[in-house]
């Protein structure tokens, strides 16, 4: 059953399928060391507008806490939002792995502000308070919003003026790109972002997400913190190929769009449904709304999704790249026969 639960649930893109049986072909060098790692590593170069080291890990999860490995000391802090992935869906990973602390700040529309940033500055120097180091942001939002450039460049100048780092959760980087019309280097090369996870799995791939470090002098111990959490893929064609492709073709542009496009289709057909209340703004590949509790269950047993929030009855509906107009409307029929419109 197709539904819109999240952009996990879909399969493979067929053009990454096809880079990974190209890729299949005889034996490699192993362990990041072939060539198809080589052309990643130039498509990313590009893309950023810099030399960029990428380190290829599994998943987001490990990411994120290879990222916070590399910024923080176990005396140290990273500030994070209260609906942070790393904050809350993560079991304690960065905290286990890395052994600092996050403080997470309350958000609005799943963002936090600079002047947040600047009053969690507090008891620096006191050797009995975790000192923070660095900033995490997700763009875009566990909520579907976005940080504008501007406001990447103004927290990233105010991190680096402090002495501290700024690590973005990119998850579904290539949504907030293609919203805001901008393009990577302009957006996290120039604003000052030290370092990237660059979502795949979300966006087409079987596996694999990116490491990318901006900041090119922080990745020098990087090959040693990924090999000792269990990170380093011995096939890493297999990741790498499929990244080649998905950068190298323009695919990256094309996902994204058309998930974004079927949730503003999927925003315009909800909207207006008596007992259909939209909660958040609608800027990237999710649509959040209450919805009554009774419809809950009959409508996933048609389309599955997740409930945000238990309490309020808040649901996320998540399109992706093999999202259609026809799944679309199937979901607004369900919903009007729910609701008698």
């Amino acid at each position: 059953m197709k539904g819109f639960g999240s952009d996990n649930h879909s399969g493979i893109h067929p053009r990454l399928i096809q880079a990974m049986q190209e890729a299949n072909q005889g034996h490699a060098p192993s362990y990041g060391t072939d060539t198809w790692t080589e052309l990643a590593q130039k498509e990313f170069d590009k893309l950023f507008g810099r030399k960029a080291p990428v380190f290829f890990v599994y998943n987001g999860t490990a990411a994120n806490v290879l990222s916070a490995r590399t910024l923080v000391k176990p005396w140290q802090s990273i500030l994070v939002t209260d609906l942070s992935h790393m904050n809350v869906d993560e079991c304690g990973a960065p905290e286990f792995f890395a052994g600092c602390k996050l403080v997470a700040l309350p958000s609005t529309h799943g963002k936090i502000t600079l002047e947040q940033i600047k009053k969690a500055l507090i008891r620096r120097g006191d050797q009995h308070f975790s000192q923070v180091k660095a900033i995490s942001l997700t763009q875009p939002t566990e909520l579907g919003t976005v940080y504008t450039t501007e406001e990447l460049s103004e927290i990233a100048k105010f991190a680096h003026a402090e002495g501290l780092f700024l690590h973005i959760d990119g998850a579904r980087i290539a949504n907030a790109i293609v919203r805001l019309k901008t393009d990577f280097a302009s957006h996290l090369s120039d604003t000052g972002v030290d370092i990237l996870s660059f979502g795949g799995t979300k966006n087409g791939l079987m596996v694999g997400e990116a490491v990318v470090f901006l900041n090119a002098e922080l990745a020098r111990e990087f090959v040693y913190i990924r090999k000792q959490s269990a990170q380093l893929p011995s096939k890493t064609r297999f990741i790498s190929a499929p990244f080649t492709s998905y950068l190298a073709t323009g695919l990256w542009k094309e996902i994204a769009e058309h998930s974004l496009a079927m949730a503003q289709l999927l925003f315009n057909k909800v909207k207006d449904i008596a007992g259909v209340e939209v909660t958040m703004p609608v800027q990237s590949n999710a649509v959040f709304a209450k919805i009554p509790q009774k419809w809950v269950k009959p409508l996933r047993e048609k389309y599955f999704f997740y409930v945000w929030d238990e309490k309020s009855f808040e649901c996320r509906w998540m399109t992706s790249f093999d999202t259609t107009r026809e799944d679309v409307e199937g979901f607004e029929k369900a919903l009007r026969e729910l609701s008698g419109d």
